[in-house]
């Protein structure tokens, strides 16, 4: 088995399985660490002990390395697969799933670079993924300025060129933009114009008062440029950052704003979000919507999130033809641009 698959696999199954972070990043700086060696290099230096004694290698991680080199599948990777399952596609809608349309990176609150959550994206069967790091309000976040996103922009370039010669996922390129207070879309209309999908989602002044949150979201989705309507209550309903109620907005005229500017809503798929709530989604359903699902991740494990959000679609009867993520890569990127060429032919 190869060294480096095996501990970025359990890496993933100790995020999936929300393990402490110290733990997987262990495994992840040792796949870094012995990610720039030869398959000759690597075997020599687990033979002659010299790979113990490298920084950034421990005693667990060794064994894995040297469990792999030696053709074995490493006995702790073994151990977490007969625990917690392996990482690989469940049945029913979750196996129809074909992208994510919101993860985040290194670039801006994510814990992994690029190629590393890709990698995973593509070990839980998906076909496609979209970075979508944060806009620049959201400083706290390390939020992308246009000069950043542009470089960006760039890497993605290169790594998807990379991904498709090597049989990879395809990556495409994307943001979270936040709605800003005004309704207006927190980043420079000419860098969205470049993008592939679009997600906004509204972070700040969640306790807003109803009627005016509601103008902010309509806004927001009346601008050709977006696509997703991200965590749309900005709920917590667990987790470390605590519990946090949902915001209050008109529910039927937004979600009626949605289905009439093809905006998705998303089914965020995070356990400490679930949002939207289920009478929401019904809600939507009815509007006629449609739905993304996707994990809002933040480290390569949050991928596996997909299974709660395919089950909380399947259980609210969201068909698979109305969720944008069941669709392969080439009609997602027709409909996403669909609303900017229109607009475009307009001259507006």
């Amino acid at each position: 088995m190869d060294p480096v698959a095996a501990l970025e696999e359990i890496a993933f199954l100790l995020e999936r399985d929300r393990a402490s972070s110290f733990k997987s990043k262990a495994f992840r700086r040792a796949a870094d660490v012995i990610g720039g060696y030869s398959a000759e290099e690597l075997a020599a230096r687990v033979h002659d002990g010299r790979l113990k004694r490298t920084k950034g290698i421990g005693d667990t991680t060794y064994a894995v390395i040297a469990e792999a080199v030696a053709g074995d599948v490493p006995s702790y990777l073994a151990d977490l697969r007969e625990k917690h399952g392996p990482a690989v596609p469940a049945a029913g809608l979750r196996a129809q799933l074909k992208g994510d349309l919101h993860s985040h990176t290194e670039w801006s609150d994510g814990t992994t670079p690029i190629g590393t959550m890709a990698r995973a994206a593509q070990l839980v069967g998906l076909e496609y993924l979209v970075i979508s790091d944060h806009s620049p309000n959201l400083t706290i976040a390390n939020g992308l300025s246009a000069e950043r996103l542009a470089q960006q922009l760039e890497v993605l370039d290169e790594l998807d060129a990379a991904n498709e010669a090597s049989g990879g996922i395809r990556l495409l390129s994307g943001i979270e933009t936040d709605i800003l207070l005004d309704g207006t879309l927190d980043q420079s209309p000419e860098m969205l114009d470049r993008l592939d999908v679009v997600v906004a989602s509204v972070h700040s002044k969640l306790r807003t008062e109803s009627r005016e949150m509601t103008q902010r979201m309509l806004r927001a989705i009346a601008d050709p440029r977006m696509n997703v309507l991200g965590h749309c209550t900005g709920r917590l309903v667990e987790g470390s950052r605590g519990t946090r109620p949902q915001s209050t907005f008109d529910a039927k005229a937004v979600f009626a704003a949605c289905a009439e500017h093809d905006v998705a809503v998303e089914i965020n798929s995070r356990p400490e979000r679930q949002d939207p709530p289920d009478d929401l989604i019904q809600l939507a359903l009815e509007a006629g919507c449609l739905f993304s699902i996707d994990t809002d991740a933040h480290a390569p494990g949050h991928f596996s999130f997909l299974d709660l959000g395919a089950a909380r679609a399947e259980a609210n009867g969201v068909p698979a033809e109305r969720i944008v993520t069941t669709w392969p890569a080439d009609r997602l990127l027709e409909w996403a641009a669909a609303k900017r060429e229109e607009r475009g032919a307009r001259g507006a």
